[in-house]
């Protein structure tokens, strides 16, 4: 129930929805015993049409409640059909098909106003957790599946819509129904109504008993479909490399043996779920096999109760049948609910350790420096990054080199603020990075990475991204910058072709120029380029080249280079080796010392 309620604060922005609906849930109930109640008088006209009452009766107060309002209709009946028996028959038809009626549309109006609630609850909580995912750092993603995250805020959220709000429907009505219709069953006969409660906690126990292991059996199904579904995302990013290695069957193989798993734990859960109904509809028959030899025995040995009542009394007891199996299912909703509550909640409830400080600064300007001081930083176990200290000054282009594995791109994502340093400090102007605010941060930098990241979307909104209500002006003067323009040009609607999924329908070169663009268009003082030529052949590599080196001009950057061609013209070249400064200087200053850096150019310009 703990995450019932935690789900429940999603519901407070609806709940006159909810009032509206406990409204007419009361209604609904109460119309529902009624309208068994009112087949009393229908077969007292049938079946005892000498029974007529000419006088009008007198109320003798609450205990003679019931003799009165029976003997009132009746009085009614006989006033209104005097010796037409058919006219009093259509009456109390009509009265019967009245209730009914008011019934089905207090049932209608109840539904309607839940599913207000219900769907603005689903779409409150997607909304929640898209924009947890989007704020919460790109470590919480290493660990995560992709497809295991689909899975939460897709299958996981409906189940809740499917079990715990559909619970919200049943909170009121179904226990209102079974109480007002138990009244009416005790005005009629308080000796036959006891053995309805002895038929209650026996059936609850024994369902209680097939819903224990709900669950556990649930949350292994959500889990699989996660894993399923990371499969199948993992298989449409990679499905060149998938083709190119014949491995089409390998990865079938994999799918195959989670579906095959899947089956099986959905088969576990639904066939236990399955057993609900039956044997909830059997003892019920059960009760009103027992309810029929001893009320039939209160109407024909003892003459404690007539007929006509001892049937509507019947169908009283049968109503109370729905509801009981309606809250028994919901019992089963609840537990398979809280498994699926428990895995969107695990993700709402992640605190973010990379937040905003109470007293953060917003940091419009970069005016003198970018300091690392001493910082160290670990993914995992081992340190990536060593008691490191570089400092970059306003206006510097400084470059970072070394093998894969040195710890340049963890640099990138120190600074930018995606992961947080162990210990040491990042300084800009002298303020600690922590201390600004993240928003503020970000706006002081442009990224261009190895991976050109572009979104299934048009050319002039992928460059767009970079400054909010561009104009088109500035657009295709970021795209001319970045030497993108004339291709666009040559794309069949120009600014407005869509590029497909990452860009599928663009060459390495030309995605790179339009990320380029898209951090031209930003126009940040700050500039971080991530290995951003090392995937091109030579003639993009080229334009690419020109394009930062135009991108770049008064700006501070921080270049991570694979080709040691592209940064010969930096102000300072940092060699990295383990996460430690090997050397640094200038191009002409580390060849002289014949370390490192030049070896790394000789086998460069070997290859």
């Amino acid at each position: 129930m703990n995450y019932f309620k935690k789900i429940l604060r999603f519901a407070i922005p609806y709940r006159k929805y909810g009032f509206l609906n406990i409204f007419f849930n009361i209604l609904y109930a109460l119309f529902s015993a009624l309208s068994f109640a009112a087949l009393i008088p229908m077969l007292d006209v049938l079946f005892k049409p000498d029974q007529k009452v000419y006088a009008e009766p007198v109320y003798k107060g609450f205990s003679g409640l019931k003799d009165y309002l029976q003997e009132y209709i009746n009085y009614r009946v006989t006033a209104y059909s005097g010796d037409d028996d058919m006219k009093g028959l259509v009456l109390v038809v009509g009265l019967v098909l009245v209730l009914f009626l008011f019934k089905n549309v207090f049932n209608y109006l109840a539904m309607f106003f839940i599913t207000f609630l219900r769907n603005g609850v689903l779409k409150d909580i997607r909304n929640n957790m898209y924009k947890k995912i989007v704020d919460l750092p790109i470590s919480f993603f290493s660990e995560k599946r992709k497809g295991d995250v689909i899975a939460r805020i897709t299958s996981d959220v409906l189940e809740i819509q499917h079990s715990f709000l559909s619970v919200l429907e049943l909170i009121v009505r179904e226990p209102l129904t079974i109480l007002f219709t138990i009244l009416i069953m005790f005005g009629i006969s308080a000796k036959l109504t006891i053995f309805v409660f002895v038929f209650i906690p026996i059936a609850g126990m024994i369902i209680s008993r097939i819903g224990k292991s709900l669950k556990k059996k649930s949350d292994r199904v959500q889990k699989e479909q996660g894993e399923f579904l990371s499969i199948v995302e993992e298989t449409l990013g990679g499905l060149r490399v998938i083709k190119a290695f014949n491995s089409e069957s390998r990865f079938y193989r994999t799918f195959k043996n989670s579906t095959e798993r899947f089956f099986r734990f959905s088969n576990s859960l639904l066939n236990r779920q399955n057993l609900a109904s039956p044997t909830g509809e059997f003892l019920g028959i059960l009760v009103i096999g027992v309810l029929l030899w001893f009320g039939g025995k209160m109407v024909l040995v003892d003459k404690t109760l007539d007929a006509s009542s001892f049937i509507a009394y019947m169908g009283l007891a049968y109503n109370i049948l729905t509801p009981a199996k309606a809250i028994s299912k919901a019992s089963y909703g609840v537990k398979k609910g809280n498994a699926a509550a428990e895995r969107v909640l695990e993700i709402l409830e992640t605190e973010n350790p990379i937040k905003d400080v109470s007293d953060s600064l917003t940091k419009e300007t970069f005016e003198e420096s970018i300091y690392l001081n001493k910082i160290s930083f670990k993914y995992e176990e081992d340190y990536v990054l060593k008691d490191f200290t570089l400092k970059v000054k306003k206006g510097q282009t400084v470059a970072l080199v070394g093998q894969s594995g040195s710890g340049k791109s963890t640099i990138a994502n120190l600074v930018t603020r995606f992961y947080d340093v162990n210990k040491g400090e990042i300084l800009i102007d002298g303020v600690n990075i922590k201390n600004i605010k993240k928003k503020s941060l970000r706006g002081l930098m442009g990224l261009v990475t190895q991976d050109s990241i572009l979104f299934n979307d048009s050319v002039k909104k992928n460059i767009g991204l970079g400054k909010e209500n561009a104009t088109d002006e500035e657009i295709i003067e970021a795209a001319k910058i970045a030497n993108a323009h004339d291709f666009i040009m040559e794309l069949p609607e120009g600014y407005n072709t869509n590029i497909g999924d990452s860009g599928n329908k663009l060459s390495g070169g030309q995605k790179q120029r339009l990320s380029i663009a898209r951090a031209v268009l930003k126009n940040p003082p700050i500039m971080i380029l991530d290995e951003a030529t090392s995937a091109l052949d030579t003639e993009s590599e080229r334009l690419v080249q020109d394009a930062l080196e135009k991108m770049m001009r008064n700006r501070t950057s921080i270049v991570i280079a694979h080709r040691l061609s592209t940064i010969q013209s930096a102000d300072c070249i940092v060699v990295l080796n383990k996460g430690e400064i090997m050397e640094q200087g200038t191009h002409d200053e580390l060849m002289k010392s014949g370390k490192g850096y030049k070896k790394l150019v000789q086998m460069q310009n070997m290859g």
